[in-house]
């Protein structure tokens, strides 16, 4: 059983939900079941973070390579988005959970944009947690559509870029509201952040696993914020600096 200090809980958790196409074959099953497995695995972190008391919790669904992916998989997984902002939206309420989304939310299809903008007007008065979706999206580019705003302001002069801090420089991200990432969490075994919120994990503790995401369930959840509260984050300090502040 795993045990969790709940006054040391990450604010935000960030999850890479990896390895839907590797569990298929390995299961004699079609990379669609793995991602109709993996929207239970969603449902299940969900509630979990709701439970312990997480305040944030950011999913990486999809990204802006992946509308790459073949013809019939980008739709099959569009279907899933807008058969999980159905049946899901009922348990958002229940939990008194706010969904949020972020990237380039303008590609997606005309149904799934109006099922997202349904559900976040629902719930922006749900206080107890933030479900934030990344969709369509990408870290790169969310930097560079901060950047462009920047430059259009300064070019109006509502903007001086010598005042620039990095507080200030955030707001324009499309996470200006949200608290930067304290757990970063990637299944499947792959050690890379994938073009997943570049800026924001400036100082995240990284936890990576070998299970596949299909097969990740409330153990390893518990188990990888019981690893990340054995870490000291020290933010550029030393250990005995932390230890005289504390």
């Amino acid at each position: 059983m795993v045990t969790l200090d709940r006054a040391r809980l990450p604010r935000h958790v960030a999850i890479i939900m990896d390895g839907h196409g590797r569990w298929a074959p390995q299961h004699a099953f079609g990379r669609i079941t793995g991602h109709k497995r993996g929207a239970q695995a969603v449902r299940m972190t969900v509630e979990t973070c709701r439970e312990i008391g997480i305040a944030c919790l950011t999913l990486y669904a999809f990204s802006q390579e992946n509308w790459q992916r073949p013809r019939e998989e980008v739709q099959a997984l569009m279907r899933l988005l807008e058969d999980y902002l159905k049946t899901e939206i009922d348990r958002m309420m229940e939990n008194d959970i706010r969904l949020v989304a972020i990237g380039e939310t303008g590609r997606l299809p005309d149904r799934v944009r109006e099922l997202l903008a349904e559900c976040r007007t629902k719930t922006e008065n749900n206080r107890s947690m933030i479900l934030n979706l990344a969709l369509s999206y990408g870290g790169r580019d969310e930097i560079l559509f901060a950047v462009r705003r920047i430059a259009r302001e300064a070019a109006r002069g509502l903007l001086d870029p010598e005042t620039l801090t990095p507080e200030r420089f955030s707001r324009y991200l499309f996470t200006a509201d949200l608290p930067d990432p304290d757990l970063l969490i990637r299944t499947s075994g792959e050690y890379r952040v994938s073009n997943f919120l570049l800026w924001q994990m400036a100082y995240t503790e990284f936890y990576f696993t070998d299970v596949l995401w299909p097969d990740f369930d409330k153990r390893h959840l518990l188990e990888a914020i019981a690893d990340y509260q054995r870490r000291e984050r020290r933010f550029g300090l030393t250990h005995e600096q932390l230890s005289s502040k504390e």
